[in-house]
């Protein structure tokens, strides 16, 4: 048994009884009408986008061009982040359910290993011909830590600071934003509560409705931005909730109870994600978000949310440290990729699809359509890509100074116990240090006690 991994059943055992079971049934229909010439991929969509089934769609294409006498069936998961994983684990713990291809984001991808739901591509990766392109954080996050390889890395991402223009004008603030630390986020959100602008003054994804979101674009960009991180990599240990982990509460308490935030009711809301870029930035009733690289899709033109004027308001700013402390700014980078799971029917079909949708061409249309970093060399020196949005090159530049989530099996139970302390505090009223000693029993209890190590507080 891994050390690192749980000790006791995953939380998301119990969840497929329950998310999981209202997907089982349709798609174990769908199973019995794909004979074994259909290659079945798993997807997830959420909200109105489109990008990723078009992208999976024209790799179809390009598929069953080339290999005739095969098909694809496009298996969408409709679900929010966290159910998405769940329905998916249930889909693939059976050969009866299971897809041949799981589009999978990187950090649950080595949880489904240590579970037995995917198999190794090192032979499929060993003869593929943009392996070398790929970053190698990237690689990293795909390859597990008994060395094999699960997945082809397909996007990457960073985060930081929106900011909308006229709020800030209207705040008094200067429109060309570049906060040194904390503070001066936080000066910032008050001076647009005490004006007479009706915008929110900012908003961080906290608590366990906003799933993994929470946790990275969340709680782990401030965390990281102090002395303290979630893993220690010399001692291959978990890190207790230190000083740097109640500092990054703290700020969640003081943006709570200052009431420099939507309401405890939005942040619990799923889907308060899509809201805020339909709607209410669009409208300038947001100041700031600390989010994704990938947001500005819901504005590109033909979008459902087609914003053209976003070049001119929002602004975007690193995401500077706690104190402003070397390297000054930070932000977290993530990624999905392709997965074939154990019990794909044919490997070999499975692999050629995957080959057809990472194609450079396939690959240079995916990441413009959907807004996102390319993980890939050969993709980023294309000049389409270069210039595909105003935003590119700025979020690119961010991955100098990137932090990645410790790729273990046990981090998506760490992160829900994550999402659980920045709860405790938005609507518990929990102090900081109380929602950070509850983290600590539960990290203990999720990876044993000889896994895990204090830091002082």
């Amino acid at each position: 048994m891994d050390p690192s991994g749980p000790r006791r059943p995953d939380r998301r055992t119990v969840l497929r009884f329950t998310a999981g079971a209202a997907v089982a049934l349709p798609l174990a229909a769908c199973s019995g009408s794909s004979g074994p010439s259909t290659v079945r991929i798993a997807y997830q969509q959420f909200g109105s986008g489109t990008q990723l089934s078009n992208w999976l769609n024209a790799s179809a294409k390009t598929f069953t061009k080339d290999n005739p006498g095969l098909s694809i069936e496009l298996v969408p998961i409709v679900a929010a982040e966290n159910d998405y994983f769940t329905k998916n684990e249930l889909l693939m713990s059976s050969p009866r359910t299971s897809a041949d291809v799981v589009y999978e984001d990187s950090f649950i991808m080595l949880s489904d290993v240590g579970a037995g739901y995917l198999q190794p591509m090192d032979e499929e990766i060993a003869t593929w011909e943009h392996w070398d392109d790929v970053a190698p954080a990237s690689r990293d996050a795909f390859t597990a830590e008994d060395g094999h390889v699960y997945g082809t890395p397909q996007t990457t991402d960073t985060r930081a600071l929106y900011y909308h223009r006229d709020v800030f004008e209207e705040a008094g603030l200067p429109t060309t934003w570049e906060p040194r630390n904390w503070d001066d986020i936080l000066e910032a959100a008050r001076a647009i509560k005490d004006s007479d602008s009706e915008a929110a003054p900012m908003f961080i994804f906290s608590g366990k409705a906003q799933g993994e979101k929470a946790s990275m674009q969340g709680f782990e960009m401030l965390l990281y931005g102090t002395t303290s991180r979630l893993y220690d990599e010399k001692s291959k240990k978990w890190v207790l909730g230190g000083k740097g982990f109640v500092d990054a509460l703290g700020l969640l308490k003081t943006m709570f109870d200052e009431e420099l935030t939507l309401p405890v009711s939005q942040h619990l809301d799923p889907n308060i994600g899509e809201s805020i870029y339909s709607t209410m930035l669009p409208a300038g009733k947001l100041g700031i978000i600390l989010d994704g690289s990938w947001n500005t899709r819901n504005w590109a033109k033909g979008s459902p949310g087609e914003w053209p004027e976003w070049t001119e308001k929002i602004g975007f700013a690193k995401m500077p440290t706690k104190d402003g402390q070397d390297p000054g700014t930070l932000t977290l980078a993530g990624g999905w990729g392709m997965t074939i799971p154990q019990y794909c029917r044919d490997k070999k079909a499975a692999w050629a699809f995957i080959e057809a949708a990472t194609s450079t061409q396939n690959s240079l249309d995916f990441a413009i359509a959907d807004n996102h970093i390319t993980v890939r060399k050969d993709v980023a020196a294309k000049k389409e890509y270069q210039e595909y949005a105003p935003s590119v090159e700025f979020f690119t530049d961010l991955l100098a100074t990137a932090y990645y989530r410790p790729a273990l099996p046990a981090y998506p139970e760490v992160s829900a116990a994550i999402q659980e302390a920045m709860e405790a505090v938005m609507t518990a009223g929990d102090s900081p240090e109380e929602a950070a000693a509850a983290y600590d029993a539960a990290v203990t209890d999720i990876v044993g006690p000889e896994n895990v190590q204090e830091e002082s507080r």
